[in-house]
């Protein structure tokens, strides 16, 4: 099976400009790799940051990079991370996909937004990895997420490394205002409930199609997740693993946050 991860990608370019409420998130995206192939064939990276009608998937050879942030320095927008493409392999991705019914259009065109290479820049500075960037469908629908996982599990190279790069907590208006104690709480709820959802070794696979499926119903998920975009990534690698991964706390711009490997 293909090695698994979901990363929480901070603010904008934040992380890589050195911004101290960035320390742990950096520190902790780093250590991943520990855990993870040192040198995989391919890396998949569904970002919160496109979402498309339907899946698409890059099918360019050399994608330029999309800043796709605004308000920060200068030098934010001269990050340069060449990973290649991999036309050929996205083409085979998209076929096998189609054979067990799930459609994704291949897009020559669109580039790497920052949901890719702010991690990738901390995880595998190298940039000689090819990568491929999966859309999300606009419908962010958790059972369809849930199928793109399960599915990509079963046509992805041995030797890949799937990301999701999303954010388990993902309120702008909190990240930039103090929070009241009783919202605090409930954020913190949240987190625990990506825990034992993700990491539960009682939690069987269906169990946890099922939680999924009802996430804003859980204490704090709608006030984490206004909108679910830096969410649905998770799904996607829950579904692909079919199994329980392993949680990694830390905190950002002033919440409790996390990554997830399996």
């Amino acid at each position: 099976m293909s090695s698994i991860a979901f990363v929480s990608h901070g603010g904008g370019p934040m992380p890589i400009l050195g911004d101290p409420g960035h320390k742990e998130l950096v520190q902790t995206m780093q250590a991943l790799t520990n855990d993870l192939p040192k040198q995989p064939s391919v890396i998949v990276m569904v970002s919160a940051h496109w979402e498309t009608s339907g899946f698409e998937l890059t099918a360019a050879a050399n994608p330029d990079l999309i800043y796709d942030y605004y308000g920060f320095p200068e030098a934010s927008y001269h990050l340069q991370y060449p990973a290649p493409g991999a036309p050929e392999l996205a083409r085979a991705i998209a076929d096998k996909m189609e054979d067990l019914g799930t459609h994704i259009r291949l897009n020559e065109s669109r580039g790497f937004d920052h949901g890719m290479f702010i991690p990738l820049m901390l995880m595998y500075p190298d940039a000689n990895i090819p990568v491929l960037q999966l859309s999300l469908d606009s419908s962010l629908s958790p059972e369809k997420h849930w199928q793109l996982g399960e599915h990509l599990s079963q046509v992805l190279p041995e030797d890949a490394l799937l990301i999701g790069s999303g954010f388990s907590f993902h309120n702008m208006r909190a990240f930039f205002n103090p929070q009241a104690p009783e919202k605090k709480v409930s954020a913190d709820a949240f987190q625990v409930w990506l825990d034992e959802t993700v990491t539960g070794v009682d939690i069987n696979i269906s169990e946890a199609k099922l939680r999924w499926s009802q996430w804003s119903l859980a204490e704090g998920g709608r006030y984490c997740h206004p909108r679910e975009e830096h969410l649905v990534p998770l799904i996607v690698c829950h579904g692909a693993a079919q199994g329980p991964g392993k949680s990694i706390a830390f905190t950002a711009l002033n919440v409790k946050a996390r990554h997830f490997i399996w």
